[in-house]
């Protein structure tokens, strides 16, 4: 019991201090300008004004093309992730190749770095390879940059996996590759929705890269044009941006509300095998 009230004393305080910049963007995504100038945050709107706030923020930032843009480089990017990070991991944890370990490091030491620390390289290297401001160096940069932590995270779950099961197939005849594909991705549905949880969610927020390696509408992601409903001190139309980024919250939650039986079971699996 004592357990039980200590639990609730720190995680109702963390919940609140969660939910309540959530609850005040929500309210002010659907107020009116004069309400938000003349009430407190706290205050619910005399005139709900939600829709006039998606269709400013949709055409003032074009918010359409960067949404697209946003969702082909968190699919890309959680896709072609777990592709390559679950064969590197098959072939390191089951094939053992020489060096699997220092392949692993090497893979891994991607996450080690700060990320600011390849914009120089990236952005010169980009130009040179005519990749800048282009979906497709943007796809490429997304996968290569979500491989390391996705390796990390399949490597761990394969390891779970016993090795009488692979040896099992082999006496049936069964090839690497049809092991990979038709044994060890089936069992790995809850370590891909972790996966993918996570990479799509981290390329759908960035900013950064977005901003650094395009310049036109055609190429930038969402975040890119939320930012420019910002201006130079603070928002002209803050209720506009708060119903922006309303809309640009939904994907990654239909996304987790999609996933959520998988991922909590793939955060399971990797504690229990830590």
């Amino acid at each position: 019991m004592k357990r039980r009230i200590l639990v609730y004393l720190v995680v109702v305080p963390l919940c609140l201090v969660w939910l309540l910049p959530v609850w005040t963007s929500l309210l002010v995504a659907f107020k009116n300008l004069d309400d938000y100038a003349s009430q407190s945050f706290w205050q619910l709107p005399s005139q709900w004004n939600f829709v006039d706030n998606v269709k400013y923020a949709w055409n003032k930032a074009k918010l359409g093309t960067y949404f697209i843009n946003s969702l082909l480089y968190g699919v890309a990017g959680a896709a072609g992730s777990i592709i390559l990070a679950s064969l590197a991991s098959f072939s390191i944890v089951r094939l053992r190749p020489k060096g699997a370990n220092l392949l692993f490091a090497l893979i891994f030491s991607g996450t080690v770095f700060p990320f600011q620390m390849y914009l120089v390289p990236l952005y010169k290297g980009y130009q040179e390879l005519n990749l800048y401001d282009t979906k497709l160096g943007m796809m490429l940069f997304y996968i290569s940059i979500c491989t390391p932590f996705a390796t990390l995270i399949f490597r761990a779950f394969f390891s779970t996996i016993p090795n009488e099961l692979m040896e099992a197939a082999r006496l049936d005849g069964c090839s690497d590759l049809r092991i990979y594909l038709q044994m060890f991705m089936p069992l790995s549905l809850p370590a891909a929705a972790v996966v993918a949880v996570f990479q799509f969610t981290w390329v759908w927020n960035d900013l950064l890269f977005g901003l650094i390696l395009t310049c036109s509408a055609d190429t930038r992601p969402i975040m890119v044009g939320l930012a420019q409903l910002q201006g130079a001190r603070a928002a002209a139309n803050m209720p506009g941006l708060m119903a922006g980024a309303v809309i640009a919250s939904i994907p990654t939650i239909a996304l987790f509300t999609a996933l959520r039986r998988y991922f909590i079971q793939g955060l399971a699996l990797q504690t229990a095998g830590e």
